[in-house]
């Protein structure tokens, strides 16, 4: 539980940085910064945590066992998942802020997790306890209700930024359950899985998502500026986050794991206060503690089971 938590926490502060780095030239102006900056800083962001899995892989010696896990079946399954959680998940995710803005899209989001224990319900025959399901649902409750804002009028492109927004919310979901799935394998660690994953999401950024919408000459001109140096150090932290998240769904299971990533809403607002100075309100100090409280419940193992 501590590790997914962790995953969380760490989550957050990557979330608190790379909004710093966003607020910085070259993504604050002109037409082209506005449309282009969340693909771009996602994939900087990957490229650098892959750059920061590999100096890992490389302190541990692991590049032969990488390679190996590459060529695996399992491998074959933390490419698939890669592919939905990354490109498919976040293109999702951006498309749906284009559309309906952030508020509306980080409510529908929120309900990746319940999702996710699900689809682990159908396919990997993880089961819940009654309590563990009431936390669940109250902590994608209070991400949801973290993001609602009642007085936000309704976006002419609904229909559109909703269905991205599901987009994103089963690329995510489908991420943690095949990934989970192929980390069962005798050949694929946890960290070999993250590796895989950035790695292939940088490509696929780079040689599909980036050509097809004009980004690279926008993209190169971001790495000689220093907002490319914070988005690498927010990268640090989401690849530390990466490693416990995918340490826990190895240890501990999809429908257990997401609900204690999901906590990062809630430690945003701590990290935003003492980062950048921004007060909480009650809502958020609310919301927060019952993500918190919610995903501690639905982790939690059952002691009964435990003794035996």
């Amino acid at each position: 539980m501590v590790t997914g938590l962790a995953a969380g926490v760490l989550w957050a502060l990557d979330t608190v940085i790379l909004g710093v780095a966003l607020s910085m030239a070259p993504f604050i102006s002109g037409k082209q910064a506005l449309f282009l900056a969340p693909l771009v800083s996602t994939f900087l962001h990957d490229f650098s945590s892959s750059v920061w899995m590999l100096i890992y892989s490389g302190a541990k010696k692991q590049f032969k066992a990488l390679i190996k896990a590459l060529k695996s079946k399992s491998g074959k399954f933390i490419i698939l998942g890669a592919v939905l959680g990354g490109p498919v998940g976040m293109s999702g995710y951006v498309a749906a802020i284009k559309y309906i803005g952030p508020a509306y899209t980080a409510i529908i989001s929120a309900m990746y997790p319940a999702l996710g224990a699900f689809l682990s319900f159908l396919f990997l025959k993880e089961k819940m306890r009654p309590a563990q399901i009431l936390g669940l649902c109250a902590s994608v409750l209070g991400a949801a209700a973290l993001g609602y804002e009642p007085n936000a009028e309704r976006p002419e492109n609904f229909t559109l930024g909703f269905l991205c927004a599901l987009l994103c919310c089963i690329g995510w979901a489908a991420e943690g359950v095949i990934c989970t799935y192929g980390m069962r394998g005798p050949d694929v660690s946890s960290s070999h899985a993250l590796a895989l994953r950035q790695m292939i999401s940088s490509v696929f950024y780079a040689l599909i998502l980036l050509p097809s919408l004009g980004g690279w000459s926008f993209t190169l001109s971001v790495f000689p500026t220093k907002a490319f140096s914070v988005i690498a150090a927010a990268a640090f932290f989401g690849t530390a986050s990466y490693l416990c998240y995918y340490r826990a769904l190895g240890k501990i299971g999809v429908s257990k794991a997401m609900p204690l990533n999901i906590t990062y809403s809630a430690w945003a607002i701590l990290f935003s206060f003492l980062i950048l100075g921004s007060v909480p309100n009650a809502k958020g100090i609310i919301c927060g503690a019952v993500i918190v409280l919610g995903s501690l419940v639905a982790a939690a193992e059952n002691k009964q089971r435990r003794r035996k």
